[in-house]
């Protein structure tokens, strides 16, 4: 497998949610890789580091000295920030606060980083060792979490950037003022083992994307990110609308095929929303693999049930053998039922385990047609007869859905990089779409 550009190398080994950066924009910025850190520094981090997580596992009576030791040594070489662009809550005074007057309870950073125009840039917030950032805080009236306390904190300073710290988990917290909140955590004890986080935790956080040029700071690319993530939003929606129309020609094909037998009890509603439903199940599928949910990487699973390479695959004997070929084939067809399957059923063997996952979108009865079967069957008991949907089609659908058309070219999507977001504004449109084709 052909390795990431180092600017996007990182992103499968940090926890995201919400809108994030994108690959492209990083690419953008960052065109010569990620900033080094030199090996003197990077081994005093470490040593640090070190230290602190013995005292934390060992309950070291001078854990809280160790604590802010470390914290302050993060901040201030790590990522290089000085005393005089480093203000502690004693030099903000009031400036900062916020006064949650439902709860009662006033909010304030413990740290905030202020540029030459007296403007704050990032808001920084402290916890003990072991604070879940994402849950509420133990024995505390108001049940929001520290990452919650900071995107209000940030929306009332106006400041789009906030950080927390637990010490071994650093969050970013990214807080348009009237777009969706999101959050990205690097974990202390990876940055030794995979050294590249540390440099995107340097690159993304550090002094340069608050003092650097106007279009490069943090709020710039996360920016840039939003319009680009909007745009890709779009984008998709149309392909997979296109893909969708591709998908029911074929199915008449194969009806006219069966003498009109196959979709004879099935409504035009009915056979948009099969169509609807089979990418969606990609989406899935694709998002699933991305994250590691299900058993890409595991030769049998990779060898008859991922989809994520698949359309390669295909390409691939199109290069070789010509694209007449992928017409008189239609195997892709019946392995992309074989996995919906599996993810609804789930699969039971000493070859491969995977649990099932049920759900009425992955249900082979929902639309039997799909699998070649007439209504009131069942998957179960009849056998599927899989419609001579050609590996060209399944091509097609596979390249609206993985590969995204856009100004200055064609470009792979990672749907690792799409939040839920994005993905259900796709569905949205696709529901929208269906409506409008069906009499």
């Amino acid at each position: 497998m052909a390795r990431l550009p180092e600017p996007i190398e990182w992103l499968s080994l940090v926890d995201v949610s919400g809108p994030f950066l994108a690959g492209t924009v990083l690419e953008e910025a960052f065109p010569q890789g990620l900033e080094k850190i030199e090996t003197p520094r990077r081994q005093r981090l470490r040593a640090a580091y070190e230290e602190w997580r013995e005292a934390v596992d060992e309950e070291d009576p001078q854990l809280s000295d160790l604590h802010d030791a470390w914290l302050g040594m993060v901040l201030r070489e790590g990522l290089e920030y000085e005393d005089e662009v480093l203000l502690s809550r004693e030099k903000l005074g009031t400036s900062a606060k916020y006064r949650s007057v439902e709860h009662g309870v006033d909010l304030a950073p413990d740290f905030a980083v202020r540029t030459d125009d007296g403007k704050l840039r990032l808001l920084i917030n402290v916890y003990p060792p072991g604070t879940e950032l994402e849950k509420p805080l133990p024995k505390n009236h108001w049940p929001a979490s520290p990452a919650e306390r900071m995107t209000l904190l940030c929306r009332a300073n106006e400041v789009r950037i906030g950080m927390l710290t637990s010490g071994e988990q650093w969050m970013r917290v990214n807080a348009p003022i009237g777009s969706t909140s999101g959050y990205a955590s690097w974990f202390a004890r990876l940055w030794w083992q995979e050294p590249i986080t540390l440099k995107a935790f340097q690159s993304l956080l550090g002094v340069r994307r608050c003092f650097g040029p106007q279009d490069q700071t943090l709020d710039a690319l996360l920016e840039r990110s939003l319009a680009f993530q909007e745009e890709v939003t779009d984008t998709l929606g149309e392909q997979v609308r296109r893909a969708v129309e591709v998908l029911i020609q074929s199915l008449g094909r194969a009806d006219q095929d069966r003498n009109g037998e196959l979709l004879k009890d099935v409504a035009p509603a009915q056979l948009y929303e099969a169509g609807l439903t089979v990418m969606m199940r990609l989406v899935f599928i694709l998002c699933a693999e991305e994250r590691g949910l299900l058993l890409l990487g595991d030769p049998v699973y990779d060898q008859n049930y991922a989809v994520s390479t698949l359309r390669g695959k295909l390409r691939e004997d199109a290069d070789h053998h010509g694209p007449e070929v992928l017409e008189r084939r239609h195997d892709a067809w019946s392995r992309l039922l074989s996995v919906f399957r599996a993810v609804y059923g789930g699969v039971d063997h000493e070859a491969l385990r995977l649990p099932a996952l049920g759900g009425s979108i992955f249900d082979p009865d929902r639309f039997p047609f799909l699998e070649g079967r007439v209504r009131g069957t069942t998957w179960r008991e009849e056998p599927a007869s899989p419609l001579p949907i050609d590996n060209r089609t399944v091509l097609l659908l596979l390249t609206a859905l993985q590969v995204l058309e856009q100004r200055g070219g064609a470009r792979l999507l990672s749907y690792r990089a799409l939040d839920v977001e994005q993905i259900g504004h796709v569905y949205e449109g696709l529901l929208e779409y269906t409506v409008e084709r069906v009499p």
